[in-house]
């Protein structure tokens, strides 16, 4: 929603696309200044964003064919404390 509230903003407005969409302007608003600091970001996401650079790692080292499981189980070895779940969603979104 927010990559086609920003599409038509110039046109529209903010406020007027998101009466139509089920969307706060604030929500948007918030997602924006995320974008432009990530220190505004939660601990999840920020944990998030660092765990996908190092499950991507793995997983390229591993030629690509590693799953969740054998990626988790690398991470632990390397002492990285994260749950096999984690590990699950994470790579779900671009494995």
């Amino acid at each position: 929603m927010v990559s086609f509230i920003d599409d038509h903003r110039v046109d529209y407005g903010v406020e007027p696309i998101c009466k139509r969409l089920p969307i706060a302007p604030s929500t948007y608003h918030e997602h924006k200044a995320r974008e432009l600091d990530p220190d505004r970001c939660s601990k999840r996401s920020t944990r998030d964003r660092h765990l996908k650079a190092e499950i991507k790692r793995v997983w390229e080292e591993n030629f690509e064919v590693y799953g969740a499981r054998k990626v988790w189980c690398q991470l632990k070895r390397e002492c990285f404390v994260v749950a096999r779940c984690t590990v699950e969603r994470l790579m779900r979104n671009w494995v």
